[in-house]
């Protein structure tokens, strides 16, 4: 909106700064934005890496425990 010949030169000056602070606030916004979206992201990760490590765990407990049905399962086929 800045018109090279205004007669008043003050005029100018402050829609020139106007247009530059909506400018820099649609910047901050957008980096604001950028910024929730990738917190939002890191804490998906987060949540997906403890539902594997509790994943891990439950495998875990089951080999341990077909391991010692194996064992009892052999152990009985032994003592017939």
């Amino acid at each position: 909106m800045t018109t090279p010949n205004s007669l008043n030169s003050y005029i100018t000056r402050k829609l020139n700064n106007i247009e530059e602070a909506q400018a820099l606030k649609t910047e901050q916004d957008n980096w604001t934005r950028l910024y929730h979206k990738t917190l939002k992201g890191i804490e998906v990760m987060i949540d997906v890496q403890r539902q594997m490590k509790d994943i891990m765990k439950i495998v875990e407990e089951t080999n341990i425990t077909v391991m010692e049905m194996e064992r009892i399962i052999l152990k009985a086929s032994i003592n017939n």
